[in-house]
Order: C-alpha cells, then structure tokens, then sequence
C-alpha cells in the first residue's frame, strides 16, 4: 500500500476526435485517467470480491463481467460483498441492488443540435425559425442493475453508494470520515481477474477552494420573472392537475419519492466520456439517493431517475450565460419545463429537474443555484449545479434541499453551530469535515413544507401485491381451511348432515371419518357451501352480484374493565364493536382502535416491594422446562427495545435466556433503567414521573420528579476491616432510597464481595455456594453489574434501592485487609447519620456563571450590537438554574459584538385589504385599512418603522364607501294585549312610514286575531251568597273568584265597574305588600280564588291614591305615569284577570296596626261572608307562604312603600 503525496500526478491521455463542425463525431474514442492531483491524500488499492464471512472470491468487480465469473457464487445472490484496504482500515462492504435509484421505464436520450451561424449563444431565441433547434439522436433505456447501497461489516452507522458497472466507484461514510472509491482507468472490466487497482480518497483531501453557498438560491417566484411567458403553455396542466387526480400508485405513509429529470450539457459529457459518463452519472445520483437516506433529516425521501438528457453543444452553451446564475437558472428552468409530459401518468413525467454543467455560470466559488420551495411547481422545481466529481453530490443534495424549502444552516434559523460539524445545508462548504449530516433545523423546515408537496406521494414502481378478494373464503374450500386448522389430510366431515354447514366448520380424517372436530367457529365468509351459495356471517346464502357495500362503524363503549394490578400502576381497558352497523360486501372496516385504556390504582404498593416481572418470572419454576429440565427463572431485560414487553427469563442454574412465548402482564414496566413506563398489550408506553401518559417528566438523580437535584446529596466513604476468622463480615449498610450506587475495592484482595437484603435476608449478590463472576443481573428490582477485573470487585446499579441492603465480604484469607469504597446519591431527607465509619457527606453542587446565549441584536441591518448573557451553571452536570445560586458579584461582564452588518434597504408604505363597509347605504358609511412602513429585510422578512423613513405621500387609511340613499322602510310598533281575558279577540299595533306613501312593499298589517285559552263554559247554578246581589260588590265581578261565586248576579249586568284595589305580582314574594289582618275583612280576597302562579314575573308597580268608586280610603296600584281613570282601570282589570300571575290584596293608607272599615253595614256584613268563604285559612291572623323554599310570616311588618293619599 503506498501512500502518494501531492506532487504525484498520474498521467491523462485524451484521444478525440472531431467532425468537420466541430462536434464530437460517432467515433470519438476518449479514455481519461483520474485527475488525482486534486487530491492531497489518496491510496491506490485493489478491491477484491469475498463472501459474508469476508473470504476471498476473485477480482471481480463489474456487474458486465461478474456473469462470466465461475468463482463469484454468493449463497445470496442480492447481496454483494467486498474489502477493501485504505488508510491502515479494512473495509468489508456489505452491498445491496438500490432497486429504488432508477423507475421503471427510466430512459437515457442523446440530443443533437443543428446550427446557423451567429445564433449559437442566444438562449432566448434559439428556437425560432432559422436560428438552432434539435433533435433526439438516440434513445435507450436507462440501466439498473449496477447501482448498491449498504454498509460496512460491523461499524454501526455506517453506509455506502457504490456502482459496479466498471469497477467500484461511489462513496464509503466509514464511522468517522468519508471516502470516494473510482477506478483509476476506465473501461478495463475485463483485466479485472487479476486485479485492478483503484483510488480511494477522503472527502475532506478534495483540493478546491471553499464553496460559498450563501448566495445559491432564490427567495421569490419574481426572481424568475422571465418564465412569466410559460403560464399559457402550462394552463393545460395546472387545468388537468386540478380537475383530475393522478392516478399513479401512492407511496406509503412518511414516504417520499423525488421523480427526477436529470439533465446533462456537452461539457459534463466531454470530460467523462460518452462511453463513461452514464454509468458516473448513475454513481454520483446514487450518492445523492443515499444522502437523503441519512437518518438526521428525519424524513424518507428517495431520489428516483426518470429520465436522463445528454444535451449537445450549441444548446449547452445557449442555456448558460458565463457570470450570470440568475439568468442561467431562468433558462435551466425553462428547458426542463418545455421536457415534461404533459401525460401525468407517463413514465417519464418528472417532479423535478437537475441541471449538471461544468461551464463557469456564477462568480468563483459558485456551486449551484436553486428557488426556495419551488418543488412540485411546473417552472421552478429545478436546480442549476456546477459538476466537479463525486463531490458534486453534496452540491446537488443541498440546491435540491432549498427547493424542498430548506435554507442555510444560521441564516434565518438557529442552526450555525451545526455548520462547524458538517451539516449539508452550511452556507460555506469548506469540505473539511469528515461526516455529513441533516440539521435539526433542515429536518424542522422540511417537514413544515413537505406536506404540500404532493407529487412527491405518487411511487414509480411496480409492486406485485396481489388484490385480496372482498371476501377472505372466496379462494379457499372448506376442506382447504380443515387442512389449516387441524394439518394434512383433513377434510370437511361428513358423517353428519348438520342444517347450515356455515355455523360451525366440522372435519375430519380419513383415517376416521367418523371422529369429526371444530374450533368452534364458522367458515370464513365467502366459502362456498351449496351450488350458487357461499357462506357469510355464519349462515349459507345466495351470492348476489349486485350486494351493495355497507361501510362499517362503532358501536358505543363499554365500562372500564378491573385494573391488572392492585397497587403500583396497572391498566384497565375498554372496548367498542364495530357493529353500528357492522361492514358487509366489501365495506370498510370501522377506522381507528377498537380499545381504549388509561391508567389505575398508581399508588405505590404499601407491603414489601416485589417485582412485578421477576414474578411472572416465578411462576414458571413449576411448569415451565427448558432443555427437559425445570429451572428457577429470574427476570431478564431484552436488550432489543422492542421485545422488552415480551417475557423473557433467565435460568439462576446456567444463565440461559428463555422466551416464554407471551407477552407480559399489563403494567409490567418496560425496563429496569425506566420506573415508570409501562407495557400495554406488548407495546411499551411511555409515562412520565407524574404517571401521565406520554409525559416527558423525569427524576432527578435522587427521585424528584421535575426536580433540579437541588435536593440530591452525594454520601461516600470508605471501609476497612481486617477479618480474623471465616464466614461472611458485615462491613456497612446502604439505606433505602440511594441511587447511582457504586460499590468498588480499592486494592486487589483475595476476598469475595456480597451484598444481602436486609429486610428478608436474602442474598442479592455471592450467596452460599454461588459462584463469583462478572455479570449483569436482576434483583430487588433493579439492574446490577458486578465486575471482577485484575482480582478488583466493583458492584454498580442506578437503583432506586426498595430495601436497605448489607455489604459484606466472604474473607478467603485471614489477616489480609480488605478496604472498599463507596459512593452513592440519596434525597436530604434520607441522608443517614455521619458516624466514625469515615463516611462524610460530600459538599454540596458548586456552581459557575456560563455563557448563555447572546441577545437579539439592537439592529435588523445597518450594523447593530448584541451582548452576552449569562446564566448560572451547576458543575456537577453542566446544567443551568436559577441565577439565585451563582454569586452575583462574580457574574462577568457582558461582552460585546456586532451583527447584521447588511446593508439596510429602504423603508415602502404597505397598504393592507379595505375592511368591509361599516353601512350598506345612508351617509356615514366608510372602510378601514391598515397603512404600516416597512422596511425590507434580506432574511425575506419585513420590519415596522416609524412613518418618517417612508418616501412619497402615506396612502389613504379611511374613505367613505355605499353614500347612497336608504330605501324608505314600514316601521312597526310592539303589539298590544289581546282584547280579551279568554277565547278569541284582537291586537293592535302602530305601523308608520316615515317617507309619507313611498315605503317599499306593502303596508304591514296593524291588527291581528289572538287566541287565549277557553272561557269558562261551566253551566251557572246560582249566586252562593246573599250578598252577591249587593252592588256595592258588583265591581268584583271581573275576578274570576267572585264571578264564579256570584255568577248569576253578574251574568245579569252588562258592564261591571273595575274594582277598587288591585296589585300586580311582584317579582319576589316579599314585593307583594300584603297584611290580611291589617285589612278591612270585607275586602280580603280569598286565596283559594285567585290561584298563584310562579311562571312569569309580572312588572312592579308603583301606588299612588285615586278619587274613585271605592270611598276615599280605597288604593289601587298602576305601572307610573299611567292614568287613573275608569277606562283605564277597567282595562287594568279585565288585564289583571286574565293573567296567571296576578294576585288580589288591599293596601290601606293608615298604619298597619289599624283597621279600615267600610261605612255601610251591608259591607260589615259582607265581610262576615267573605271570612267565612275562606276555606284555606285566609282569615287566620298569621299565614305562610312558600316560595323559593322560603317561608314568610306574614304577621311581621311589611317592607316600607311609599303611599299617597
């Protein structure tokens, strides 16, 4: 192996020959060796072809040649293996066919250009008539069967892209640094049986100028401006795009596939070769494929060729103009929009186009130059990129990363510091660092945007999945699903004729046909049972063609089911059928889960703790055998953290690892380095420390949930004991609750560590007749790992401790000193007693002030400054806290710099949407807009500055909109009451136009027919009382009570005075002012006749004195400023008697304490009557009444009121 310097350059021997135009002719024949004095470190190496376990094979590389090769035989025929020697490291390369590099149908075209002088270097009209135009030479298909992706033999994280159709060429990311691999000469695949040597290089040894990217990209459409004229050729396909669907087959979830065109000038194919350059092409997009395979970027994303163009000269040289990028981009963008298909469902239609040229179209240093979320877009999906070799491929990974709406790491996002470690959206690619990857902030951009691509959803390849049939038995008998169920031979039984074959599935065997057996269950559903019949959902029915679908969908939860464990965490479940209704014919199946289950009995178990896993464990000590013998089985943690929630136990007598073929229980935590998340039917779910499902909480090291360790104390010491005899010697205790245990000797000793529970006696570690060796094991809930090295014990687990346990040593010598030291974390509350033992308790955290963060700079452009900030850090973790720990006078200062040093662009007045009119007509309307300066930054953002910077007048913020008159309108008032207290009557209201007789429509009407419930029809059998005929009373006989006391009496008068005293229903009880026994006897109404009602509050009205009917001491209550007169009073009273809320009472004007009496003995005479009437008690001097749940006495003073006489 010999390592060449810089000055060591290989030879190139270039033969061409031209035809008489100029151009390459059909017989050029170039052969180009490697230009490795780019390089300034390489290694010449002879790959050679192995098999798995990494044996020699042959020197057969090339896919063209590995046919013909009797030795290359690989048990496995779809993967290939080489090694490869470079740099002092053995590469043993594991390689796969990339099936997914090149689509189906993928074709290569080769374009031939005719020209007319001194129209060659106009790319604007190089179409026209007479000017230059082209035609296809040739077309083939694209080949496939020599591109590989894999990995290296036991490095994880590692991969590789490699082509073998002449030789190894590709890319090797080994774990630390990055390689290419090519031939040194071309075309020699068949000198390859005895060797051909080959150059391997770093990535960071390509000898170029740092490439600045920060440039290389568009942020508008409008930088594109030139493409305007394609909107006519391409409203055919944004027509098509939008009333149909693409019909090619979708991708799978979170699967993406980038359909490119790749689009090749003279010059790239000048300097590799005709011969030659398709198969680099292949190599250098098998690169680009397996960046984006890389796992930072978060998203699956394939790079598929569709078609490949080789262009000829003159139109190379018309499409990029030398200085110009924007302008060569324009015409890159153009071209490869006048290639697609305007078929959506051919083969060839791309989703996106990559240009690769080798003509200078930029400034030095140029690299590529692409739109920022252009993907999918029928002009601006393209990238303009410089080919300079293998390299090349990270220029088209990042220009294809800005149309996929990815910007620069640190410019416009929080990702600068990633630039250093070799993120592929860096700004300046200095090729210095040895591994790519995706920032976080790339992968957060992409996956903001990558939604909306939908182009990139359509998968190229043909899957040969077959279509299931509607019904699962169409294609299996049921002698078929006999033979499933119970094995070969079986068959549908025969021996009994049961009434529908499709309830149960019975079978049976030949051998004896009589012996008939089921599981119980039907058929499946479609199984034919009869000529014409098939079976579903258990019985036999005719088979009908024209079945309509039913989707199906859920039926409604069940309860909550018990919960699987009494204490420490369990779950319960609940569950719903998709039976509402339940699918038929092919329907859907109902959508989502058919369980649900949440989280119980998550208190902490009281008695001594057990581990729940190490007890599943347990229960197979009696049962379960393992290599024909019983074992006592212990808990075992799966590495793999997928097969966690599956049971696994280890033998205590030989250490193997069983499955036991089920999952665990429900509640079993998935592992001992995790306390809180939990199995769930096989799926470990997380549960953060507040034993909230998908909760991120977590402890801190001494057991806080959401804590900052500001709690945490470090306890260590260390133990001497010399023993004197044999037998186990205590040598000290670790309480429980200590975390971060470690337990180590400090000078090798014969002796033998152990450890023992102390609250069962129980021996975690060395028991009796155990032996002493290094292992990782399960005990008292936790993992342990004891470690015997150089005759050195260590013991070490990150517990939480459950009990507290007791460090011993087995002495094996008398008089030899042992001295063990340790070292653990516990709560402050926990610490034990500092005795003579030489523990002592560390000192607590100490803490520092670290740089923070820097703070927005003072300025968007034109220069501005922005400081340090600082923040209090704890040593022990590196981790932030409150400043309050950090003493404040050692705080440093704030250091200075400046940023946004761009130049700042001028402030533009920006005019928002006029806001809808505040008036549809009239003479006041008018519309709002906002009116802000803003000022432009290079970010693609804007900034809101004072109005002083903006030139030119502001625009209008406020203008006058629908002044026209309002059509004239009816104007309406409320309706009245109706006329009657019962059956039917009328209301009124008043309807005005306020424009005479010019109002719009017809007048509206201004009386209405109202309905109230019946009239009392009960047939009159006579006045019950003498009295009824006296008229000084007749006036009550518009209340209902009395009219149906007195009803002869007053049918006998056509109109009936109002009467004296009436009192609208307040709106609480208490509102009411009311004394029966403060009331002349005569006038108190009884209750019973004047029914109460609650439902709708009535007005309050207000008592002012009245020159009436009724004598000079008679009150009546009125709604204010209403008249008193009789019409209005009988008005009132006829209103007051229909009304379901009103009650009757008298309100006299002298105190409470008195009496009024009426003049005439008649009255004196009616008020015996009226006593005595009241069969409810409303004579009785102190009365209840409830309402609201409150009771009211009505012997206590009344609420004072205003009255006038």
């Amino acid at each position: 192996m010999v390592l060449l310097s810089l000055w060591l350059i290989a030879a190139a021997l270039v033969e061409v020959r031209t035809s008489a135009d100029g151009q390459a002719g059909n017989e050029e024949m170039v052969q180009i060796d490697l230009p490795i004095k780019r390089y300034r470190e390489y290694e010449l190496v002879t790959p050679v072809s192995t098999n798995l376990e990494g044996r020699y094979l042959s020197h057969t590389l090339s896919a063209s040649h590995k046919k013909r090769s009797a030795r290359d035989v690989s048990s496995n025929p779809e993967q290939l293996f080489f090694n490869i020697t470079a740099f002092g490291k053995d590469f043993h390369l594991r390689l796969k066919p990339n099936t997914q590099l090149v689509a189906p149908g993928a074709v290569v075209e080769w374009h031939e250009t005719s020209l007319v002088p001194g129209n060659i270097t106009d790319p604007i009209n190089n179409h026209q008539p007479g000017s230059a135009t082209y035609r296809i030479r040739r077309t083939e298909p694209l080949q496939t069967n020599c591109a590989y992706v894999g990995d290296i033999v036991d490095i994880p994280g590692t991969s590789v892209a490699i082509s073998n159709c002449d030789g190894l060429a590709g890319m090797i990311k080994s774990d630390n640094e990055e390689y290419f691999i090519e031939p040194l000469e071309r075309g020699k695949q068949m000198e390859e049986e005895k060797g051909r040597i080959h150059v391997v290089y770093k990535r960071s040894a390509v000898e170029q100028a740092p490439i600045d990217m920060s440039k290389d990209f568009h942020y508008r459409e409008s930088d594109l401006e030139g493409l305007d004229d394609l909107g006519t050729v391409y409203g055919n396909i944004h027509q098509q795009l939008n009333e149909t669907m693409r019909r090619r087959r979708h991708a799978g979830e979170n699967d993406y596939n980038i359909e490119v065109l790749l689009g090749v000038d003279d010059s790239v194919v000048r300097f590799h070769g005709k011969e030659h350059v398709q198969n680099y092409l292949l190599t250098l997009m098998n690169i680009v494929n397996e960046i984006y395979h890389d796992e930072s970027l978060g998203v699956h994303i394939n790079v598929v060729l569709v078609r490949m163009i080789m262009l000829g000269y003159a139109k190379s040289i018309s499409l990029i103009e030398r200085g110009n990028p924007s302008r060569s981009l324009e015409n890159v963008c153009r071209w490869a929009s006048q290639q697609q298909r305007s078929d959506l469902n051919h083969s060839e239609h791309h989703d996106h186009a990559i240009f690769l040229t080798r003509q200078d179209f930029g400034p030095a240093g140029m690299q590529g130059y692409a739109p920022v979320t252009g993907m999918c877009h029928p002009v601006r999906s393209c990238t303009l990129n410089h080919e300079d070799g293998f390299s090349s491929a990270f220029v088209v990974a990042h220009e294809t990363g800005h149309v996929l709406g990815m910007e620069h790491d640190g410019q416009g996002n929080r990702c600068g510091d990633e630039t250093a470690m070799g993120s592929v959206m860096a700004p300046l690619v200095q090729a210095a660092f040895h591994r790519y990857h995706w920032s976080r902030c790339s992968g957060q951009e992409l996956k903001r945007y990558i939604h909306s691509y939908d182009c990139l959803l359509d998968d190229p390849f043909d899957h040969d999945w077959p279509k299931l049939p509607e019904l699962p038995g169409i294609n299996y008998s049921m002698d078929e699903q006999c033979r499933f169920d119970f094995g070969v031979g079986y068959k549908m039984c025969t021996a009994f004729r049961t009434f529908d074959p499709c309830k149960q599935l019975w079978c049976s065997h030949p051998d004896n046909p009589y012996f008939c057996k089921t599981k119980k269950g039907p058929p499946l559903d479609g199984t034919e049972c009869a000529a014409g019949k098939w079976c579903y959902k258990g019985h036999c029915m005719w088979k009908n063609a024209n079945q309509q679908k039913q989707d199906g969908n859920w039926g409604s939860w069940t309860k909550f089911g018990s919960c699987s464990r009494t204490c420490g965490t369990g779950v319960r479940f609940r569950t719903r059928q998709c039976n509402n209704p339940m699918p038929i014919n092919g329907g859907q199946d109902c959508p989502g889960v058919n369980f649900e289950y949440q989280l119980c009995n998550t208190e902490e178990c009281q008695k001594h703790f057990e581990d729940f896993r190490a007890q599943q464990c347990q229960q197979r000590n009696s049962h379960f055998e393992y290599q024909n013998t019983k074992h006592h089985w212990l808990p075992y943690e799966h590495p793999d953290p997928k097969k966690r929630c599956h049971l696994y136990c280890q033998s205590k007598e030989t250490g193997d690892v069983a499955y036991m073929k089920q999952l665990v229980h429900d509640g079993t935590h998935c592992s001992y380095k995790d306390p809180y998340s939990i199995c769930v039917r096989g799926e470990c779910v997380k549960v953060g420390c507040d034993k909230e499902i998908g909760s991120n909480k977590v402890e801190d090291k001494c057991g806080v949930c959401g804590g900052d360790n500001s709690h945490c104390r470090t306890v260590k010491g260390t133990f001497t004991r010399t023993p004197r005899k044999l037998g186990y010697l205590k040598m000290f205790d670790i309480p429980p609750g200590a975390r971060h245990v470690l337990i180590q000797e400090d000078e090798a000793s014969p002796h033998i560590l152990a450890i023992k529970n102390q609250a069962t006696g129980h021996y975690i570690l060395n028991g009796k007749g155990e032996e002493a060796k290094s292992r990782t094991f399960i005990d008292l809930g936790v993992e342990w790992d004891y470690n015997i090295e150089d005759d050195i014990e260590s013991l070490h687990t990150d517990g939480p401790l459950h009990d507290p346990v007791i460090v011993l040593i087995i002495p094996q010598e008398n008089d030899t000193r042992s001295s063990l030291t340790y070292k653990y974390i516990i709560h402050e509350d926990s610490v034990p007693t500092i005795n003579s033992n030489n523990v002592i308790q560390e000192e607590l955290d100490t803490f520092e002030w670290a740089l923070k963060s820097w703070s927005q700079c003072s300025k968007p452009c034109g220069g501005g400054f922005q400081y340090t900030k600082y923040g209090c850090r704890r040593k022990s973790d590196n981790k932030m806290v409150h400043r309050s720990f950090c003493e404040a006078n050692k705080k440093p200062k704030p250091i200075r710099r400046m940023c946004n040093i761009q130049e700042c662009t001028h402030p533009l007045w920006v005019a928002e949407e006029w806001e809808h009119c505040t008036k549809t007509c009239g003479s006041s309307g008018y519309q709002l807009r906002t009116v802000r300066c803003l000022q432009p930054l290079l970010d693609g953002t804007n900034r809101s500055v004072h109005s002083k910077y903006c030139m030119g007048d502001r625009p209008e913020s406020r203008r006058p909109c629908n002044r026209v008159p309002c059509p004239a309108q009816w104007k309406t008032g409320p309706w009245s009451e109706c006329s009657v207290t019962c059956g039917e009557g009328t209301e009124v209201r008043q309807v005005l136009c306020r424009a005479g007789d010019h109002c719009d429509g017809e007048k509206p009407e201004s009386v209405r027919a109202c309905q109230l419930p019946p009239c009392n029809d009960e047939p009159c059998l006579g006045d019950k009382s003498i009295f009824c005929q006296m008229e000084v009373l007749a006036r009550y006989c518009s209340i209902p009570g009395y009219n149906k006391l007195c009803c002869e009496s007053c049918s006998k008068r056509s109109s009936t005075l109002p009467p004296p005293y009436l009192l609208e229903a307040a709106e609480t009880h208490d509102d009411v002012i009311s004394n029966p026994s403060d009331l002349p006897r005569s006038l108190v109404m009884p209750t019973s006749l004047v029914p109460y009602h609650s439902e709708t509050p009535a007005k309050k009205m207000s008592l002012s004195s009245i020159s009436s009917v009724g004598g000079p001491n008679a009150y009546a209550a009125f709604r204010p400023n209403s008249k008193p007169d009789g019409a209005n009073l009988r008005q009132r009273s006829a209103q007051q008697a229909g009304s379901k809320t009103v009650r009757l009472v008298t309100v006299p004007s002298s105190p409470p304490t008195k009496r009024v009496h009426l003049s005439s003995a008649s009255q004196m005479a009616a008020a015996s009557f009226f006593a005595a009437s009241d069969s409810i008690g409303a004579s009785s001097q102190a009365r209840t009444s409830k309402k609201d749940g409150k009771i009211i006495d009505n012997r206590r003073p009344t609420r004072s009121s205003t009255l006038e006489r």
